[in-house]
């Protein structure tokens, strides 16, 4: 039987929703417990009733934003094949799309933090392995047989990079050019269901 959500569980789920939007937007050292809570519509005061530190938060913070970046993914690549894409081609023209070069805050928490993770706590670093190895595993599904072992992590590596790279020659010609130049050399390589290109 499903109960209602308390009014703590709710207040919960604001801060951790607010908190992964800003890690994405703002990068770790950007997000204050304030800042949060604010955004959450809460006082700063009531936020140890939730969380026991600010790492907690943040690990919480990784696992939703993977989350909800997880599910903004699959429903582009739902799109994508039913115009005709392969599998593999739904995932990396999603991935790498206008739309996620200019949504930062609310895409991939691993092409938006890779850089920081290594430098965080233990917890957010064990969230941040779970992003990285989920991804993996989702390029690892879309890929021919044929690709290799090591395909999954040539192709993941590519994909959190080029966008990478992209968002910081902004969201421009330069930007999508690059986007393009990776779409093309992923799909040339390992796609072999052919178009429908974009």
């Amino acid at each position: 039987m499903n109960r209602p959500a308390t009014r703590k569980e709710l207040s919960h789920e604001r801060i951790v929703d607010a908190a992964s939007r800003a890690i994405r937007r703002e990068g770790y050292a950007g997000v204050g417990v304030a800042e949060v809570m604010k955004e959450a519509g809460l006082t700063h005061g009531g936020f140890y009733a939730h969380f026991p530190s600010r790492d907690a938060l943040l690990a919480a913070a990784m696992e939703r934003a993977g989350r909800d970046g997880a599910a903004r993914l699959a429903q582009g690549m739902a799109q994508r094949r039913a115009e005709g894409a392969s599998p593999l081609r739904a995932w990396v023209d999603t991935y790498l799309s206008e739309a996620h070069l200019g949504g930062c805050e609310r895409g991939c928490p691993v092409s938006a933090l890779a850089s920081e993770i290594p430098r965080q706590s233990s917890d957010v670093r064990e969230a941040a392995a779970v992003r990285v190895q989920r991804l993996l595993e989702g390029i690892q599904q879309v890929l021919p047989a044929a690709a290799g072992e090591h395909a999954a992590v040539a192709v993941t590596s590519t994909l959190v990079g080029a966008l990478q790279l992209a968002r910081a020659l902004g969201d421009n010609a330069q930007g999508r050019a690059v986007l393009a130049a990776a779409r093309k050399a992923i799909l040339d390589q390992y796609d072999h269901e052919g178009p429908p290109a974009r």
